[in-house]
C-alpha cells in the first residue's frame, strides 16, 4: 500500500484526471460522481502528505493545496462540457424550455442561467469541500491512532 502514496505525482494526477472524466462521463455530464470522488481523493491527499513529517501548517497547505488542483481540473472540464451552451443564452430563438434541464426557476432563460452556474461553478467547488473533508477526517483519524507521528518514524520505531 506504501507504494500506491508513495506514486510519482505526475502519475498520480493523471490516474486522477482518468478517473474524474470518467466520473464526468457516469454522471451524463452531472458532475455527483465528481463531487462524491472527491472523498477518496482527500484521503489520498492526506496520506500522501502524512509519508514525510511537516509541520501543521505545510500540511494543511498542501492539503488545500491538492484540493484546488482536484477541483480545478473538474471546473476545467465542466466548462468546457458545458460552457459551449453559454452561446445559446445571446441567441433569441434558442429553444431553452425544451433544452433537458430541469426549469426550477419558472423562466427558462433563469434555469438556464442558474443550472450553467451550477455546473460550471458550483459543483467543482462542492468537490473542492468534499477533498478537504475526506483530506481533514483522514488527518484527524491519522493523529488519533498515530499520535502524531509520521508513518516513516512509526514503521522505524
Amino acid at each position: 500500500m506504501h507504494k500506491v502514496f508513495s506514486l510519482k505525482l505526475r502519475w498520480a494526477l493523471a490516474i486522477f484526471g482518468l478517473v474524474d472524466i470518467v466520473c464526468m462521463g457516469l454522471g451524463m455530464g452531472v458532475p455527483i460522481f465528481c463531487i462524491l470522488f472527491g472523498l477518496p481523493v482527500g484521503r489520498y491527499i492526506a496520506r500522501r502528505i502524512t509519508l514525510r513529517p511537516f509541520d501543521a501548517r505545510r500540511t494543511l497547505s498542501k492539503m488545500l493545496l491538492g484540493a484546488a488542483l482536484t477541483s480545478a481540473f473538474t471546473f476545467v472540464g465542466m466548462a468546457l462540457l458545458w460552457g459551449r451552451f453559454a452561446v445559446m443564452l445571446f441567441d433569441p430563438s434558442a429553444d431553452l424550455a425544451n433544452f433537458g434541464i430541469p426549469l426550477i426557476l419558472y423562466e427558462p432563460l433563469a434555469s438556464f442561467i442558474a443550472w450553467l452556474v451550477l455546473m460550471i461553478v458550483i459543483s467543482p467547488f462542492l468537490q473542492f469541500l468534499m477533498t478537504l473533508f475526506g483530506s481533514h477526517l483522514t488527518l484527524l483519524w491519522w493523529l488519533s491512532r498515530s499520535g502524531g507521528v509520521s508513518e516513516e518514524e512509526a514503521n522505524s520505531a
